[in-house]
């Protein structure tokens, strides 16, 4: 893929013809080249031609690919060892706050993850060329990443003379430079966006040799449909992942590639998530219609989420749809996301019997969509996506009633695994680990994701957090140590302190939010009401003007809203429910105005699953608030919370 649409040395770029430059930005643009577009550049060449002239050293970028965010820096330059992000509103007198905001978020993600970006001074530029000339001032940050830098009519030059003293960890050199690579860890949302527009995984994950390869479980997935449409088999695929590795992201790109390159087998990604589905959906309708914009193509809302319902599909709604009917499916290729959370028996039972008015539905929820699959007389490929210790609601069945469905009623069909399914965070049930032994299994590496992508600063937060739910404190110290620098965690006590400070880390368009777990009802003397339902478009979606997003800091999201979504900075807010007496865990459950001890262990994994859950949202760093507590109040006594704040600071993590 080019990374920009033209580029040049200083002494290059100001000695070019002005038609020659416009004739290279045009060769590479990919869509309708409009009037506003072509002024703008010429405008832009002038400008910087002008500015560029007394600096014999230097090259710059026009059109500068972004990959994660599927867009283009107007400018990039590189002089006297600093990178310059440049982004243009030609004709606008003011700098308003979204121009801001986005070539702020251009820059954090060139320094997050350009490797020829990690250590060097990065200064983000807004030229606003009818503006009268600014101040400047460079102020940088932690990161070597300054503050956005107003320009007006002039002032550019000046900025750049500046650039020999700006200090820097390390200069940039242009040979290295250009040739560095781009290892991109999208948000959930922006991955479905990209792969909705019919972008290939491997421009937006990772390629570290040192984590697995997402496009290596996506290619042996692919493999695996293409050998049963030609062999007229059905198989299925259980893939697994620690949180946030990426399991959502290969589903999302198997349907998309499916969709795209094979019509004729309607591929479909399926989630029970409620919140995820409700999301996903809004983001896709929200980005079709701006793009419809961008290429002059008028696009309603309503046929935007027309289009993506077929794409991205509530499960339940799937499933009633085939309860009255016995057509075989219009799909060929279904992915189940978070597979794991699909109900048992007796929850599908007790559901159907109440909700739906059947009284003799006595299938797994496993069971009945493998049969619905099972309708194709020809070849169909089911792809389970397995989390690891996420299953939060009674009911659900975990990988044990895939298996048993897949051995009693459906022996003909193909089944690949991964490797990891015998670890207990993913199977839950013993019976489950038997049946995996089947010589009818295929097990493969490729199909487990081992290392979180969301925490993009640390690879290591997973097991963090797995050792702190486990109670080993030691190994989860150690695990910290290594955390500190990359991926900031603290405690405080001061819900105050802690909104503080995700404010004061969120930079550009990052998002900042609050958690809690479900069952956190005595937080609400503290102003965090969980009982108070967020609507999880505007709170995952609006901008940080909407009083309803998760910028504002007042609406929590529990375990049920945000599980398989993400925010950067994440406040998680701890109640009493789960607290640390002794030497373990205490599990409890607060019904009519006291604490009641909970004791079945199915419901203790679920806690400690809605805790993991909360632990594992931020892919930048997170404050964790214990209340104090009231002597006062006998639903919320200090020694509620004082086991939990020391055992919590006995692995490692800091005060604030």
């Amino acid at each position: 893929m080019r990374k920009a649409y033209y580029e040049a040395s200083f002494q290059d770029f100001c000695a070019e013809n002005e038609s020659a430059i416009l004739g290279e930005l045009t060769t590479h643009h990919q869509h309708d080249l409009e009037h506003l577009q072509r002024n703008a550049w010429i405008t832009q060449v002038k400008y910087l031609q002008a500015e560029l002239a007394n600096f014999p050293d230097g090259h710059i970028f026009f059109e500068f690919v972004i990959p994660r965010m599927g867009k283009r820096v107007d400018c990039l330059v590189l002089l006297n060892g600093v990178v310059f992000v440049v982004e243009f509103k030609v004709g606008s007198s003011s700098f308003d706050r979204h121009a801001i905001e986005q070539v702020v978020d251009y820059s954090l993600d060139l320094k997050n993850f350009h490797e020829g970006c990690h250590d060097a001074t990065i200064i983000p530029v807004l030229i606003a060329t009818n503006a009268p000339e600014q101040n400047i001032e460079v102020i940088l940050e932690e990161d070597n990443v300054a503050g956005p830098i107003h320009i007006g009519k002039s002032g550019l030059g000046i900025l750049f003379s500046r650039a020999f003293e700006i200090p820097r960890r390390k200069s940039v050199e242009i040979g290295s430079w250009r040739h560095a690579g781009y290892r991109p860890t999208p948000t959930i949302i922006e991955a479905a966006q990209l792969l909705y527009k019919s972008h290939n995984v491997d421009e937006i994950s990772r390629s570290d040799a040192s984590a697995k390869n997402l496009q290596a479980t996506s290619n042996h997935i692919a493999q695996v449909i293409e050998q049963s449409k030609r062999d007229g088999k059905k198989s299925i695929c259980f893939v697994t992942g620690v949180p946030g590795a990426g399991k959502t992201l290969a589903g999302l790109n198997i349907a998309a590639s499916r969709a795209e390159r094979h019509e004729n087998e309607n591929a479909v990604f399926l989630s029970g998530n409620g919140p995820l589905v409700t999301v996903l959906r809004e983001a896709l309708a929200r980005d079709k219609v701006e793009q419809g914009k961008i290429s002059g193509e008028k696009i309603s809302k309503k046929d935007a989420e027309r289009e993506v319902s077929l794409f991205v599909q509530n499960i339940h709604h799937f499933r009633d749809h085939y309860l009255n009917n016995t057509d075989e499916p219009f799909e060929h290729v279904v992915v189940f996301d978070e597979a794991q959370r699909a109900w048992t028996t007796e929850q599908a039972s007790n559901f159907m019997k109440s909700k739906r008015g059947l009284d003799d539905f006595n299938q797994s929820e496993p069971e009945f969509l493998i049969g619905v699959m099972n309708r194709h007389t020809h070849w169909c490929t089911i792809i389970c996506l397995i989390g690891g210790g996420q299953e939060i609601n009674t009911g659900e069945a975990g990988l044990g009633e895939w298996l048993r469905a897949l051995e009693i009623r459906f022996p003909d069909w193909e089944v690949h695994a991964s490797t990891l399914l015998e670890d207990p965070h993913y199977t839950v049930s013993h019976d489950a680990v038997e049946l995996l032994s089947s010589p009818k299994v295929t097990q493969h590496e490729d199909l487990h994701l081992s290392v979180s992508m969301r925490s993009f600063r640390a690879e290591s937060l997973s097991s963090f957090v797995s050792t702190v739910l486990d109670g080993d404190s030691t190994t989860a110290a150690s695990i910290m140590n290594s955390l500190t620098d990359s991926y900031p965690i603290f405690l405080t006590r001061d819900l105050t302190a802690a909104k503080n400070w995700l404010h004061s880390k969120a930079r550009g368009s990052e998002r900042t939010g609050l958690v809690a777990s479900s069952g956190a009802h005595r937080l609400r003397p503290e102003g965090i009401h969980i009982k108070s339902a967020i609507d999880p478009k505007s709170w995952f979606l609006n901008n940080n003007m909407d009083v309803r997003s998760s910028y504002y800091l007042e609406d929590v999201a529990t375990e049920f809203d945000i599980q398989g979504l993400e925010l950067d900075w994440v406040g998680m807010c701890w109640d009493a429910d789960l607290r640390y007496v002794g030497d373990n865990w205490d599990f409890n459950a607060f019904k009519g105005s006291k604490w009641q001890s909970v004791k079945s262990p199915s419901r203790q994994l679920y806690l400690i699953n809605a805790y993991r859950v909360l632990l594992t949202r931020a892919r930048q760093g997170m404050v964790i608030f214990i209340p104090q507590g009231n002597a006062s109040d006998g639903t919320r006594p200090s020694e509620y919370y004082d086991g939990t704040y020391r055992y919590l600071r006995s692995c490692g993590i800091e005060e604030l």
